[in-house]
């Protein structure tokens, strides 16, 4: 969803993904798609940018290697938005942080224009997004939809119908 907004704003976006499933459908959404598994990222970045490495980079996934390429993509005053929840304090290449003087955004919350323009999207139909959507679930399967989450590595966005 964050890929699908910005280039939506005109970003040039590169995503960096493992999971085949889920690579073949930012493809087929239109996406630039990077495995990281099997393409050095960073040099990639490096050169698709001309040396510049990325503007903003969007944290999104919550492991540790993308904590750790997060600061090599960042361009010198770049800017790192972490959407992805981490429970237990992890490392971060602090150094990186001072040597490109980067910029470390939390987004735990979204504000009301940001439901605002998320209900214009949508109806507008300008963004693809019942194709990431998974599952439907009312509210009193919530459980359910938790541990078919945890099960499901391939899924993408779970909506809860509070109907």
């Amino acid at each position: 969803m964050v890929a699908m907004v910005a280039k939506n704003k005109g970003a040039n976006v590169v995503i960096s993904e493992v999971n085949p499933i889920r690579i073949k459908m930012a493809q087929e959404m239109g996406f630039e798609v990077v495995n990281p598994t099997q393409t050095d990222l960073v040099e990639y970045i490096d050169k698709k940018t001309n040396g510049g490495l990325a503007d903003v980079v969007f944290e999104v996934a919550g492991v540790q290697p993308s904590l750790d390429v997060m600061t090599e993509v960042a361009g010198i005053r770049g800017r790192i938005v972490m959407v992805a929840i981490h429970g237990q304090p992890k490392p971060v290449n602090l150094f990186k942080f001072f040597w490109k003087e980067l910029e470390l955004i939390g987004a735990r919350v979204y504000e009301a224009e940001d439901y605002e323009e998320s209900i214009q999207l949508i109806s507008e139909n300008k963004l693809p997004f019942e194709s990431i959507i998974t599952a439907v679930e009312p509210l009193e399967n919530i459980q359910k939809l938790f541990e078919s989450i945890d099960e499901n590595p391939n899924g993408m966005k779970y909506l809860i119908d509070c109907q």
